[in-house]
């Protein structure tokens, strides 16, 4: 090509140019988009399906949208892939419930939320307040855990809470025992604030290739001095109890605590990138992966009168393992019942029906459950 003077000179590729769609002719030239920016995250940080946390939205949760957490309890108590868990003998009760109160102008229309209605202002040694996200090893192998190119972590969140102070964020590598933490802090009481918090790629310990739990992102509220008593460890290291929630406060020391949060995304790269929200169809199927119940009763209609029946029934999406499966509101036009299952794996289950004296139509309800 000829040009008439000078040659024009290329404007560097910047990142609000891909965000406002402002991307020029002049700005795609071979020394604006480069190996170093694609490595980086700049243009990587776009693709879909960056956050390593899956309905970090807290719109999902097919379980219900409240559940109780005191002593003895725990799991997976409303909103779906997000465990709660209290441990220790401890007397504070919360519930925990999927709420509508989300930072204005942000996208979100659901966060998740702790109430404490029973209080413990002194907790045992053994004492922990917990809630995390586990995470399958073969989703995680691009992070390079255990080797000399380990990719850093950058986890980013919304949070409110009436409870000021430092809490504490750990990653947990299942598979090697090992983890760090880091601090943040709820600086001002019961206003949304965006936090971002960094963690250094590990070098030793590659995660397990297969979809056992692998990395657990541990989100702690409340601690006893087992989990206190030494120094926060703030880098990469073999577990040591003592040193993983240093400087943690109680949540749990009063009724009049709160605390909520929402837009939780973990990603490669030592910056954050706006959350990364996805169709609702989308979400949801990433959840069924792991946990799945019927909305409305089955339905399967049979023909003649047979007084036993096998079924087969598919699961909407395949699970990450043979699940463990609930019936409830099994009947039958004539009085049919539930024999039995026959079998299960990850992609259906088969059920033995009693059709009774008619047999042609049975009805029913279950859930799958195959989380880590």
């Amino acid at each position: 090509m000829a040009y008439i003077g000078n040659k024009p000179t290329a404007v560097p590729l910047t990142s609000s140019d891909i965000q406002d769609g402002t991307i020029t002719a002049s700005d795609i030239a071979d020394s604006t988009i480069t190996s170093g920016k694609i490595a980086s995250g700049v243009i990587a940080n776009q693709s879909a399906f960056k956050n390593i946390i899956i309905n970090g939205d807290m719109s999902i949760a097919q379980r219900g949208t409240s559940g109780t957490l005191q002593n003895g309890t725990g799991g997976y108590l409303c909103i779906d892939r997000w465990n709660e868990i209290e441990g220790g003998s401890e007397s504070f009760v919360f519930t925990v419930s999927q709420d509508s109160d989300v930072p204005t102008g942000q996208g979100f229309v659901k966060s998740l939320k702790f109430d404490c209605t029973t209080a413990d202002a002194s907790l045992a040694s053994d004492g922990a307040l917990t809630f995390r996200q586990k995470i399958e090893g073969q989703n995680i192998q691009y992070l390079k855990k255990g080797t000399s190119n380990a990719v850093s972590t950058t986890l980013s969140f919304w949070v409110k809470s009436n409870k000021t102070g430092t809490y504490i964020i750990s990653l947990v590598d299942v598979d090697n025992t090992r983890s760090i933490s880091r601090s943040y802090t709820i600086n001002t009481a019961d206003t949304w604030e965006k936090k971002t918090i960094t963690y250094p790629g590990d070098t030793s310990g590659a995660f397990g290739n297969d979809n056992g739990n692998s990395l657990q992102v541990e989100f702690y509220l409340g601690a006893g001095s087992n989990y206190t008593s030494g120094t926060l460890q703030t880098s990469w290291g073999s577990n040591v109890a003592a040193n993983q929630r240093v400087g943690q406060v109680n949540l749990a020391d009063s009724t009049d605590n709160n605390f909520w949060i929402t837009g939780v995304q973990l990603e490669t790269g030592t910056t954050a990138s706006d959350f990364e929200f996805l169709p609702v169809d989308v979400n949801l199927a990433r959840c069924q992966r792991y946990f799945e119940k019927t909305l409305d009763k089955f339905l399967f209609t049979g023909s003649g009168n047979v007084a036993d029946r096998a079924i087969t029934l598919n699961y909407t999406v395949q699970k990450r393992t043979t699940p463990t499966v609930t019936f409830s509101d099994i009947t039958a036009d004539g009085g049919g019942t539930l024999i039995a299952q026959t079998f299960s794996n990850a992609k259906h289950l088969c059920v033995e029906m009693s059709g009774g004296s008619g047999g042609r139509q049975f009805f029913g309800n279950y859930k799958s459950d195959a989380e880590l």
